[in-house]
């Protein structure tokens, strides 16, 4: 079981521009590039005549403005946000301000939010964003330009939504599978367990192409989707193995396992293996000796 995933990273941006990416499909990268969001944020117009923005972004004036002008003369119907993580979701009220349209999410998820490192708080994630509507899974957005079908798609967040462009096999997968990295999965804003289920769902299907929140289009879906999904059994194992040689705590087994990451991703990594950990002990493979968390001591049950 390989650990290589092979990411494009090869790509160049155009701040504000929008570039048809597919038919009827415009996409504006926002200017926030980062660890997390690689070269930005990409806001996507879906439509023509009567068009829908998904994901607007974050609250920067000149991306919302470069948004606007983008479909000026044109009807905006629907703001529809795949997660309220501020990269995703802080733009929707400026751009309603300028555009109008309706924003339509999944809402409160009634769980707690957030993630226990710096920059994965409330920094990180809005948990008082609410939309105008709220999406569940089965529902279509259907306006004169286009059809979407919602998927709820948890995870990465609890409250993650994946837009399907009817008849065309195209996803919007937001954070969920993305081209250019692996998704942080951070607890407890997400869980390994509805990651994996959710990855298992977007295998059934027949889709042609991805469009994800950050990085280019993904132009083999199944295959991408099935490299994630392996990614992560490789992953569970190596953190096994961990165990079975007595690294038994998080910071240890992120040393261990990711002794050349940058520092300032390695909060990130120690979550990703606590959602690890939590799915290996609610398979019964995994116990804490103690209270669970980024400072617990785990042990495998096979050791």
């Amino acid at each position: 079981m390989s650990a290589e995933l092979a990411f494009n990273r090869n790509q160049d941006v155009d701040y504000g521009v929008a570039q048809e990416v597919g038919p009827g499909i415009r996409r504006i990268v926002a200017n926030n590039p980062g660890p997390y969001t690689f070269l930005g944020t990409n806001s996507y117009v879906v439509g023509s005549g009567e068009v829908a923005v998904i994901d607007p972004g974050p609250a920067d004036e000149r991306h919302l403005k470069a948004v606007a002008a983008a479909i000026k003369g044109e009807r905006l119907s629907h703001i529809l946000v795949t997660h309220s993580h501020r990269d995703h979701c802080d733009g929707a009220r400026g751009l309603q301000a300028l555009a109008g349209g309706m924003i339509a999410a999944f809402g409160a998820t009634g769980t707690p939010r957030g993630a226990g490192v710096p920059g994965l708080g409330e920094a990180f994630v809005d948990p008082s964003f609410a939309p105008d509507r709220r999406l569940a899974d089965g529902d279509t957005i259907r306006s004169k330009g286009f059809a979407l079908d919602v998927m709820h798609l948890p995870g990465h967040a609890p409250d993650h939504l994946c837009f399907a462009l009817v008849g065309k096999r195209t996803v919007f997968t937001g954070d969920h599978v993305m081209g250019w990295n692996t998704t942080v999965i951070a607890p407890p804003e997400g869980n390994m367990a509805q990651f994996l289920a959710s990855l298992e769902r977007l295998m059934k299907r027949h889709d042609k192409v991805f469009l994800p929140g950050h990085g280019g289009r993904i132009q083999t879906p199944q295959r991408v989707v099935k490299a994630y999904i392996m990614h992560r059994k490789w992953r569970e194992q190596t953190i096994l193995a961990c165990l079975d040689d007595g690294v038994r705590t998080i910071p240890r087994i992120v040393e261990r396992l990711y002794g050349t990451l940058d520092a300032g991703l390695k909060g990130a990594a120690a979550l990703s293996v606590l959602a690890h950990l939590e799915h290996l002990a609610a398979r019964d493979l995994v116990a804490a000796d103690g209270p669970s968390g980024l400072l617990g001591v785990f042990s495998s049950r096979a050791s």
